[in-house]
């Protein structure tokens, strides 16, 4: 047997092992490292070399990025930005069938982009949205179901976390390339299930009845106008060269507080220190993450696992089409019971090498594999964002996967256009000058 299959066997058993029993994450990804690497080295040695492995994977200046685009992304969801949102997706949807609905869906896109959260915006607008559609008599199992199909799409939608991560662990693609790769495919994303809703909302007659008229129109795209223009501001910034990725999460930060401060008035100063204090602790959790993360990807660059894995697949196919298929159902697997950043700091060191000896360009398989992952969050046994959603929609996880299905295939049909239609994801990079 060789070292690269025996180092990846040690660290497969030990992590499930120890995830089945409820390790957290890190702590499993951690201790499976350095147990993979004894056999050909001494434990004082691999203990080391795994601690200075931790400090140099998170020194690493565009990280900072990640703390002040959570800090921007609670400031958000704490600070009105939800109704004014929801009312802006109203005025488009106007009286289509399932207007109701199609407002959840634009404004998931449109929230989740901003707070970059699936579950903040599956919380926010299913609390808000949800309550209204029931006393206008759509079922309650429709409306959480297409509350939590379309929540995710503002994780490809950026401002994206789990892109800068994706850019760290890929050796540092371009994270305004990236960013400008997810904007097709998230939007598609959103428009495929607007197409289940029409149809399904046509079917159970649900329509809306309320309307704005001429002045409160205006008022509502002037309310909704200045968090719209946080996007602009910080992703035009970012793409023009004026600010990098983290000095633009820094920029993020400082309109957000000043909207919800000064202009909206919809937080306190009493209440900053609490919202601090929760932007540090998901920091702290995603950042010890990758830290550990980076043993983890030196012990496969060290045993040559990812060229094992490499030549495993080739030998199964040597067609991209079934390659790419093989992959897409992995990660589809893999996301169903872990999150998206562990998940994407592990297989991205093992199934980058096999996609670019296929000729894929790294952005458009970065956001092929955030796509995947993105899909595990609405999905069973780990799905974070489908336990939100159900929470807030008060009904009953069994009644709503059902309703989940049909849009679980348009979801999927999209991801196989993202997949095998590059330009989806390279058009707008290419524009910019990136690919």
């Amino acid at each position: 047997m060789s070292i690269a299959v025996l180092c990846g066997l040690i660290i497969l058993v030990l992590l499930v092992i120890m995830l089945i029993a409820g390790v957290p994450i890190a702590v499993a990804l951690a201790v499976s490292s350095v147990c993979a690497i004894l056999p050909i080295m001494d434990f004082d040695v691999a203990l080391l070399t795994g601690a200075q492995r931790v400090f140099s994977g998170i020194s690493v200046f565009s990280l900072l990025a990640i703390p002040f685009f959570i800090l921007a992304g609670n400031l958000m969801n704490k600070g009105g930005i939800a109704i004014r949102l929801i009312n802006l997706a109203k005025l488009i949807t106007g009286r289509a069938p399932g207007a109701l609905a199609q407002t959840n869906v634009i404004a998931n896109m449109l929230f989740g982009s901003i707070s970059g959260s699936g579950t903040a915006a599956a919380s926010a607008m299913g609390s808000i949205i949800g309550p209204i559609e029931k006393e206008e008599g759509y079922d309650p199992n429709f409306s959480a179901a297409v509350n939590i199909a379309t929540a995710p799409t503002g994780l490809l939608i950026p401002p994206s976390n789990v892109m800068i991560t994706f850019s760290l662990v890929s050796g540092g693609t371009s994270v305004a390339a990236l960013f400008m790769a997810g904007y097709i495919p998230g939007i598609l994303w959103g428009l495929a299930c607007m197409l289940v809703v029409y149809f399904l909302a046509k079917k159970n007659g649900y329509r809306s009845t309320t309307t704005f008229k001429g002045k409160e129109k205006l008022n509502v795209v002037i309310q909704a106008l200045p968090c719209l223009l946080m996007i602009v501001i910080v992703i035009g910034g970012i793409i023009k060269g004026i600010f990098t990725a983290t000095e633009g999460s820094v920029v993020a930060v400082v309109y957000c507080l000043v909207l919800s401060l000064v202009f909206y008035k919809s937080i306190k100063l009493s209440e900053l220190p609490k919202i601090f204090i929760e932007s540090a602790e998901m920091t702290g959790i995603i950042i010890f993450l990758i830290g550990v993360s980076g043993i983890m990807s030196w012990v496969m660059a060290f045993t040559n696992i990812p060229a094992a894995v490499s030549s495993a697949l080739l030998a199964i196919s040597s067609s991209k089409i079934v390659i790419l298929l093989m992959i897409n159902i992995i990660l589809l697997i893999v996301g169903t019971f872990m999150d998206m950043t562990p998940a994407c700091l592990i297989f991205t060191p093992i199934f980058l090498p096999v996609c670019t000896a296929l000729g894929m360009n790294v952005i458009h398989f970065g956001i092929m594999m955030i796509f995947n992952l993105c899909i595990g969050t609405i999905t069973p046994p780990v799905g974070t964002t489908l336990f939100v959603g159900v929470k807030v929609g008060q009904v009953k996880i069994e009644t709503v996967f059902r309703q989940l299905l049909i849009y679980f295939f348009a979801i999927f049909v999209v991801l196989m256009l993202v997949t095998y239609v590059p330009q989806l994801s390279l058009w707008l990079p290419s524009l910019m000058g990136y690919v």
